[in-house]
């Protein structure tokens, strides 16, 4: 059998550790790169996560200060990314924990409103998230459009 290497080609590598696995051939196992790909799992299922969290609250943000605008389209995507997020914190429960991490939550709200600014030309969006989790992620929960958070165009010559 031919020994692929991690740098040159990590998929023959990595059809190659596993073969290795089962056929009990632990001495000649990578585990430097095995335990690499392990973590590299993990972040990407919160990645996973953090990318379906920005989409759900960009699209909040725009029902919210966007109302005449409002479509099913919206409706569907928030619809769907709170089901995906269900699943996948089902899927992996340990993730739960990055709900109620404040600076992963900043970085996610940050990255929303730049999302929903970009796509609406708005810039009055909150400094920090004004919803809870459990409302966020709540099938039916929809963000109100009160009286104070009149939306502002960024091109807007207001102060």
């Amino acid at each position: 059998m031919t020994t692929h290497t991690y740098e040159t080609d990590i998929v023959a590598w990595a059809y190659e550790q596993a073969w290795l696995v089962r056929t009990g051939q632990f001495e000649r196992l990578d585990l430097k790169h095995i335990a690499e790909e392990i973590e590299d799992v993990g972040k990407s299922e919160q990645r996973e996560l953090a990318s379906r969290m920005v989409i759900l609250i960009a699209h909040l943000l725009k029902w919210q200060y966007q109302p005449e605008l409002q479509s099913r389209s919206w409706q569907m995507t928030i619809r769907n990314q709170r089901r995906a997020i269900q699943l996948h914190l089902k899927q992996m429960p340990s993730l739960r924990a990055k709900l109620n991490d404040v600076e992963w939550l900043e970085i996610i709200w940050g990255d929303a409103v730049y999302q929903a600014s970009k796509e609406t030309g708005l810039d009055n969006f909150p400094e920090t998230c004004p919803w809870s989790i459990a409302d966020t992620l709540s099938d039916g929960w929809m963000p109100a459009l009160s009286l104070s958070e009149e939306p502002r165009s960024r091109q807007s010559s207001e102060p």
